[in-house]
This record gives structure tokens, sequence and C-alpha cells, in this order.
């Protein structure tokens, strides 16, 4: 009984340690036989469970926005690493790997996200609220780096929607410069532009009856919420071969892989950002999807950048022009979204039609 006690208690310390080992165990193996994938599956969830839960404690301890900006940071840094290892490690055939799951990113979080985060704050609250000016920060952050990256290799003199060195320098630079500037913006000069509002637009008060974790309780939080991502994201990577032989069995396009692989890695978001719109702080989803957005790019392209110096194969960065067709779209309906500060279940149902369009066009373009 004590020892059930315990472990219910201590579930969220448990499972992170639990997926580790469960990756050490599975890493290295090719052929993963049913059972084990569905161990995985399982265990795979757990994690997502347990990082967001972490994740809050952390966003507890040290206010908004800090804590949307350390979940959103550290599922990205993680996510570049995968990212980098396997444009490394794929030759030629992972040409376009990193455009491929950075235009996952950004629609999946701008739309996807964003519009379940305002859904379901909307048809709880009838009518959510957020700050404009830091939203549209946000917004006008991710859009050019969204723009610099994806749309204008598909322009320049380059062949093939490819940089040439320099171009991709100055673009990896000026991404670090975006987000530099961004992340001071949000923690230093103007913090208060990405704190919850009330309908009258003041910030909203933290909850004073939630007594806050302590200095040795937020930093185990931090500890596992790493090791939570780590699995995470390595778990997907094992489950990515079972998922390639799902997508080619009915017959998608083998790209819809990376969606689906995107779609796990920011589950712990997803479901935080939907967790905060429930409690009618929107401003903390947005700061969850559009910050993971803009930490996609920023990150991923510079890492992507330097990682180019040791590839031998092509870097396809420029997309498609279906896929532009869809980013300047979602762009102009969320100019559209946050310039009110306010929304209604109206939004959320377009963000989740767009992200539908998306996950359509990737099965059948």
């Amino acid at each position: 009984m004590t020892a059930l006690r315990f472990l219910t208690k201590n579930v969220s310390a448990i499972v992170p340690v639990i997926a580790v080992v469960v990756l050490a165990i599975t890493w290295n193996i090719k052929e993963i036989p049913l059972v084990a994938v569905i161990v995985v599956a399982v265990v795979l969830g757990g994690t997502v469970l347990a990082a967001v839960h972490h994740a809050e404690v952390i966003a507890h301890k040290v206010g908004e926005p800090f804590g949307s900006l350390i979940l959103a940071v550290a599922v990205t840094v993680i996510e570049v690493a995968l990212i980098v290892t396997l444009v490394i490690s794929g030759g030629e055939e992972a040409a376009t790997l990193a455009r491929d799951t950075v235009f996952a990113a950004v629609m999946i979080t701008m739309n996807g996200i964003v519009g379940i985060s305002l859904l379901v704050g909307a048809l709880r609250h009838r009518l959510v609220n957020f700050n404009p000016e830091g939203s549209g920060a946000l917004l006008a952050t991710v859009t050019a780096l969204a723009v610099l990256t994806l749309v204008l290799p598909t322009f320049t003199s380059a062949p093939d929607q490819q940089f040439s060195p320099s171009q991709l320098a100055f673009v990896a630079l000026a991404s670090l410069a975006l987000y530099g500037m961004f992340v001071a913006t949000q923690t230093r000069v103007h913090r208060d532009f990405f704190l919850p509002v009330t309908k009258s637009g003041k910030p909203v008060q933290p909850d004073e009856h939630a007594e806050a974790p302590t200095k040795r309780a937020a930093l185990i939080s931090l500890v596992l919420l790493i090791v939570a991502l780590v699995a995470v994201v390595g778990l997907a990577k094992v489950e990515s071969p079972s998922i390639e032989a799902g997508v080619k069995a009915i017959g998608f396009p083998p790209s819809f892989v990376g969606v689906i692989i995107a779609l796990l890695v920011l589950l712990p978001e997803s479901i935080a950002a939907v967790r905060a719109a429930r409690n009618n702080r929107i401003q903390v989803s947005l700061n969850l999807a559009l910050g993971s957005a803009m930490a996609s790019i920023g990150l991923t392209i510079p890492a992507i950048a330097l990682a180019s110096i040791f590839l031998t194969g092509p870097l396809v960065l420029g997309l498609g022009s279906t896929q532009i067709v869809l980013l300047l779209l979602t762009v102009v309906v969320s100019v559209l979204t946050v310039a009110p500060g306010r929304a209604t279940r109206l939004q959320g149902g377009v963000h989740l039609v767009l992200f539908s369009a998306f996950i359509f066009l990737s099965i059948a373009p």
C-alpha cells in the first residue's frame, strides 16, 4: 500500500526515468516487434504528460513569460539536435528534411495549437482576451523569420530552392539576431506585453491560493523536464520506422512522416497551451504556440547552416508554391486574429480549418 501510494505521488518523476530506460533498450533495434511498438507508444504518451507537469511547475515558480519560454526553447533545442543528426547522417535523401520539419512546426503551432487554444478558451469563456502588443510582436518576428528562411530561397539566384553559402550565412545570423532581440523584449524590456490580461486589458494577478514550489522542487522539475523532452524526441525517432511503414502501407507520401513526428514532438506544448486556454490564460497559449514557431526557425536554421559545413549533399530550404500560399494565408489570418486583442470561437475554427488544409495537402499534395 505504501509502495503504491509512493508510485502514485511520484509518477511524474518516475515516468521520465522509465522512458529513458525504454529508449536505451530500443535505440539500436532496427525492427521493433509490434508489442514493443505499443509499449513505446504508451511510454511516449506518459512522458509527454510528465513533461507538461514539470513545465507547469517551473512556470509557476518563475512566472510568465519565462515559463512558456523555457518550455518552447527546451523542446526546440532537442528538436534541432534531432534534425541536425538526421540531416548529417541522411545524405542527399535528407536534403529537404530541415525545410519540411520547420514548415510543419510553423503550421502546427500557428494554426493547430493557436486554433485549438482559441476554440477551447472561447467555448468555455465565450470571449477570450490577450495582449495585442505582445502577440503582435510574436507574430511579426515569426513572419519575418519564416519568409527570410523558407520563402526567400525559392526566389534567389541560387539554383533549386537553395541558398548560396553567403546567403545562408546571412540568413543564419539574421535569424539569431531576430530571436535574440525578441527574447530580450519578452523577458526584460516589455515583459508586461506577454502576461495574461483581463477583459479590461489589465494583467491577470497570479493565483495567490496556489503555493509556489520551492527552489529545490523547481530545479528537480527542470532536470526531469529536460530528461522527459529528450525521451520524447528519442522515442519519436524510435517509433519513426513503424510510423513510416504505416504511412507507406496506407499510401500517404513519405514526407508525411515528418508531420507525424513534429506532432509528437510538439505534444507537450500543445497540452500546456490548451490547459492555459481552459484557465482563460490565452496569452500563455499564444506565447507557447508562436514562441515555439519562432524558436523552431530561429534556432534550427543557424544550426543547419553550421552543420552544412560538414554536409556533402544539397540543403533545400525553399518552399513550393502550395506551401507558400498556405504560409501567407496563415500570416494574413493570424494578423486579423491578433489585432483586436480578443477572439471568439470563429477565429479558432478558421485556424483549425487552415491546419486541416495543411494536413490534407500533406497527404494529397
